[in-house]
């Protein structure tokens, strides 16, 4: 089995690549061991290096932050060496299906229209740009004309996701869908 690393835009985060089906579709990011425990076996025995804070489950990747104090020459073979295991062996990613986490807003009317179209343009031009630098947005609401998206994985804390949100997403929605007026980052 060979696994494939990519540095990211992110330099506390790097992707790896086994080959195969991580999620096979949804994404999903832990930020602790905790939150892993019963979920992701694997999330958790990489919480077990020291300096990881935290993963992303992409669909045919695993995206891996670490702490920024520490340097990836030791934690990178770490992780390379529990994905190998894991994967090499046939464990599963994950021990449930990935389940939306909470409820989500109901949009009606006009609303709908545009949240409709926000979220396709969202599945089909952004998500794909953000899963190859090792990361993943998520819609959060649409208010008054204002966009709200989370960055997650390699994303999340990427010195360019602001201008990634502000100069490339916001200009296209503006484009496509004129009743975006701003976007902004979710809380």
């Amino acid at each position: 089995m060979f696994i494939q690393t990519e540095s990211t835009p992110n330099p506390n985060t790097m992707s790896f690549l086994p080959g195969k089906d991580v999620t096979g579709g949804t994404g999903i990011e832990f930020l602790s061991k905790k939150e892993a425990k019963d979920k992701s076996p694997l999330v958790e025995r990489l919480f077990d290096i020291d300096g990881v804070s935290s993963v992303f489950l992409g669909e045919n990747f695993v995206s891996v932050t670490k702490n920024e104090k520490e340097d990836w020459s030791e934690i990178k073979t770490l992780v390379l060496g529990v994905l190998f295991e894991h994967f090499s062996m046939g464990h599963p990613v994950l021990l449930q299906p990935i389940a939306e986490m909470g409820a989500k807003k109901e949009y009606v009317g006009e609303n709908k229209e545009v949240v409709d179209k926000i979220i396709e343009l969202l599945d089909t031009r952004v998500r794909p740009a953000v899963a190859r630098d090792g990361g993943d947005i998520e819609f959060c609401e649409f208010d008054k004309g204002i966009l709200y998206l989370r960055m997650r994985g390699a994303c999340a804390g990427c010195p360019s996701s602001t201008m990634t949100l502000k100069m490339g997403i916001e200009n296209m929605m503006r484009h496509f869908v004129p009743e975006v007026l701003e976007v902004r980052a979710a809380e």
